[in-house]
């Protein structure tokens, strides 16, 4: 907030985003734009809104009345004064290119995901695998004792439904797309098949891909893009889509209880997706750019998660599994034979992801437990700064 005029933090519902910044800035006046008479307000006498709500504020679910952000503008090259507006949004759809005509060098955006492993362990909490699986990441569940993952998502995914898919009216059918969503939650951690997913729920590819992209503009899934070079004509060039949290990717596919996750067919693809997940959050908090990336070529070599920093890249494979295996490495291992210019030099020369104990090293490889996933995605880089 020091070196902005406005901060913009986007994030999926729930994720914690209004109490963190109640808890930050308590001397900052709130208006939640989801009530109706603030909404009113602000729609229709903007400036009595900021006589009842004067800076600095916090203006919660700006996407409700997205015409409020030209008033900001205004006052902001009126007054010229850092720090004086926070604005969260959960759906970025009708919102996105709203902030950025209207703020445009005026605002910072900050990406907020659910509660990382790294954050629950910092507070004594650190489940099982399976359990965590289930539970997901959301901070209700954690902040209410006897909570209920499954009951909680069952009423997150109607919230979503009747709150933000309804009321953009981008979906007709809100039955299909409910059932898309849990069609996409059985391919989370596999590649995006616009026309498989059209056959199965009965609308065009071309529908298939606007509502992949509200569900990624609505923060539930994130798209994780292949890393290749341009001359490389045999690599797969498709993305894989994962969900921003496991439990809710469990609900839809009806994985009630952990010992329904043990004995699921999908569990290794939701431990993928965790990990993901946890690589990505640990970079977003730390105010890095995500530069993650998977492999995969027609001869079946595949990475999991590539992270390029410096055009260099560090290789990562993920596996559910307890056990120290040389099987888990040898992707990794062809991978350097193949790409030797752009793998980093530096030991280990790649990093496992599974359940069992951490090792700083084992044939040449680094076996790391899923709860500290994140030590291995902090940025190495220093940022730049002006110094006048």
């Amino acid at each position: 907030m020091e070196s902005y005029f406005s901060v913009a933090v986007f994030g999926p519902r729930q994720c914690g985003k209004t109490t963190l910044l109640k808890e930050l800035y308590p001397h900052f006046s709130y208006a939640n734009l989801e009530d109706m008479d603030t909404r009113s307000l602000a729609k229709n006498d903007p400036q009595e809104f900021f006589t009842r709500f004067p800076e600095p504020v916090i203006i919660d679910e700006i996407q409700r009345v997205p015409e409020l952000l030209s008033t900001v503008q205004i006052r902001i090259d009126e007054n010229k004064k850092i720090g004086q507006y926070i604005i969260t949004g959960s759906q970025q759809i009708p919102l996105k290119s709203t902030v950025s005509q209207s703020l445009a060098g005026r605002i910072a955006i900050v990406q907020m995901q659910p509660l990382s492993l790294e954050e629950l362990r910092a507070s004594g909490i650190e489940l099982d695998r399976d359990t965590q699986l289930v539970a997901g990441c959301m901070p209700f569940l954690f902040s209410q004792k006897g909570a209920k993952p499954f009951e909680y998502y069952r009423n997150y995914v109607q919230t979503y439904l009747e709150k933000d898919i309804a009321q953009i009216g981008a979906v007709q059918d809100l039955l299909r797309f409910e059932n898309f969503m849990r069609l996409l939650a059985g391919r989370t951690g596999q590649l995006v098949n616009n026309s498989a997913l059209s056959a199965e729920v009965g609308v065009s590819s071309t529908t298939i891909g606007s509502w992949l992209s509200i569900l990624e503009a609505s923060h539930l899934v994130h798209i994780l893009r292949p890393w290749y070079e341009n001359r490389t004509s045999q690599v797969v060039k498709t993305p894989k889509v994962y969900f921003c949290d496991t439990g809710l990717a469990s609900y839809l596919l009806g994985i009630e209880t952990p010992e329904q996750m043990q004995r699921d067919p999908l569990m290794g693809n939701l431990f993928e997706n965790l990990v993901v997940e946890e690589a990505l959050k640990s970079r977003l908090n730390r105010g890095s750019e995500p530069n993650l990336y998977f492999f995969r070529n027609s001869k079946g070599l595949e990475i999991d998660i590539i992270l390029k920093e410096n055009r260099i890249l560090s290789l990562f494979e993920v596996k559910s599994g307890k056990a120290l295996n040389d099987e888990f490495t040898k992707n990794m291992r062809k991978f350097s034979e193949m790409f030797n210019s752009h793998v980093s030099k530096s030991a280990p020369k790649g990093t496992v992801i599974y359940s069992g104990e951490t090792y700083d090293s084992y044939n040449d490889f680094a076996y790391l437990n899923f709860h500290q996933t994140a030590t291995s995605f902090v940025s190495k880089t220093k940022p730049f700064v002006l110094d006048f």
